[in-house]
């Protein structure tokens, strides 16, 4: 296995931590002790990557059998937990990060039970991909087009519904929507009914809004004309331009099956990892992994799910650069895309090209024309400083010229500490996204060792 390009550090493996308490158990198992038939092994060559493993004693008469498959990352274990990854999976992949695996019991080759585990996982990545390549819509291209235009109709019902209930708002005065915040927990229901989950999540956000704040009233307007041009774009889609009709068709939920991306034109690069965000929503795991292409220079998001204790099920190191191919999404201003093949394991990357906070601006603004209803864009900050006042935090360019100020709700963050620690006082480069709140920093590179490290926030 070749140790010194694949291994890596404390934080990518606790970035794959489904949640806090599998944080804490599995840092707990990450030491010599109760570990044995610990072993490693290079990529198999038939599509499966480096492989970690161990026998961890619990509280049963028999250990835990526990083995990591790099390349996806892809966990198993005898345990009865329902994480994925589960603590002994963390255990044994910091012991490894670490280069503390127990000295003495690494097996010349993986154990049956391991290889067995990576000829099914290998099979089932085969079979996945046969669907892909050889699949199609049930019922053919006749009934997919008839679904097509069913949900199209509902989704059209929905806008006029909405409109209806903006116009309603709007004629009552916006101090109605402090006494209706239930009502558009009800309008979202009905916009799932529709088919329009775009809809629907803008419309639940509309009720959390009255009484969040001095400025409450300035922002739910703000928010009822973003719902408004979604809608009135809803309703005029065939005569919007190309770029913007799919922009829209995003923004209402439309989204294109991953396989069916990446069965047209894929972009083949070096994709650095830039960060890995996760949020939770009941009981639903959202993770974001931004990428940026080493040669094309494109930025990409992945956005995977998880539930039920479950981590979603694509997780990067963050700071590694992975040989792959990408499918975009459709779009005005392509982002959002699809990882299909992978051409190795992750190996170390680099510290990204950055601009400089006007240079960022800019861009926002540019990204702003192409998708009005913009959340975040994603950008690489070089040379700014991280700076506490009274205020808020603010990232300013070593020279002073220019600041952009950190999003409000990303203060008294443990992470905005960790960047000040990491500067020193001195510019450093960041990786974050760009909104009408602010800039939320998720990554910063240190130099430490002489090589480029790094850190999550």
């Amino acid at each position: 296995m070749e140790d010194t390009e694949q291994r890596w550090s404390v934080e990518q493996v606790l970035a794959l931590a489904p949640d806090a308490a599998s944080h804490k158990a599995g840092t707990r198992l990450a030491v010599p002790g109760p570990w044995s038939g610990t072993g490693t092994a290079g990529p198999s060559g038939d599509g499966g990557g480096a492989v970690v493993w161990g026998l961890c004693a619990g509280s049963g008469g028999k250990p835990y059998r526990t083995a990591v498959d790099l390349a996806g990352p892809a966990f198993n274990c005898s345990c009865p937990s329902r994480k994925f990854p589960c603590k002994h999976a963390l255990g044994v992949l910091l012991l490894w990060a670490r280069r503390e695996l127990p000295a003495g019991t690494h097996e010349a080759e993986p154990p049956e039970w391991v290889a067995q585990w990576c000829a099914k996982r290998t099979a089932a990545v085969r079979e996945k991909a046969a669907r892909r390549d050889g699949g199609g819509a049930a019922g053919g291209p006749q009934a997919a087009r008839r679904r097509t235009e069913r949900r199209a109709q509902r989704v059209a019902a929905g806008a006029v519904e909405l409109e209806a209930r903006l116009v309603d708002q709007l004629r009552g005065g916006l101090a109605t929507g402090r006494e209706d915040q239930h009502g558009w927990h009800g309008v979202a229901a009905r916009m799932v009914d529709a088919q329009a989950p775009g809809l629907a999540a803008r419309a639940r956000e509309l009720g959390a809004i009255p009484m969040s704040g001095g400025d409450w009233p300035s922002r739910l307007l703000e928010e009822y004309a973003m719902l408004h041009l979604l809608a009135r774009g809803c309703l005029a889609l065939d005569s919007l331009p190309g770029p913007l009709a799919d922009t829209v068709r995003a923004r209402l939920g439309f989204t294109t099956v991953g396989a069916e991306l990446l069965a047209g034109p894929t972009l083949r690069d070096s994709w650095l990892v830039l960060a890995q965000q996760d949020s939770v929503d009941g009981a639903m795991t959202t993770r974001r992994i931004w990428l940026r292409g080493v040669r094309s220079g494109r930025s990409a998001l992945l956005l995977s799910f998880g539930a039920a204790g479950r981590a979603p099920e694509v997780a990067l190191p963050v700071g590694r650069s992975l040989e792959a191919e990408l499918a975009y999404h459709p779009g005005g201003l392509p982002l959002r895309a699809a990882l299909g093949t992978r051409h190795g394991p992750p190996v170390p990357g680099h510290t990204p090209q950055g601009v400089p906070v006007g240079e960022a601006l800019s861009g926002y603004g540019e990204a702003l024309r192409a998708d009005p209803w913009l959340d975040e864009w994603p950008v690489v900050l070089s040379g700014v400083v991280p700076i506490p006042d009274q205020s808020g935090w603010q990232l300013a360019d070593g020279q002073g010229d220019s600041a952009l100020p950190v999003d409000p709700r990303r203060l008294g963050r443990p992470g905005l500490w960790r960047l000040a620690a990491v500067s020193g006082g001195h510019p450093v480069t960041v990786f974050g996204t760009v909104g009408h709140r602010g800039f939320t920093p998720l990554t910063t590179w240190s130099a430490g060792d002489g090589a480029a490290q790094a850190v999550a926030l």
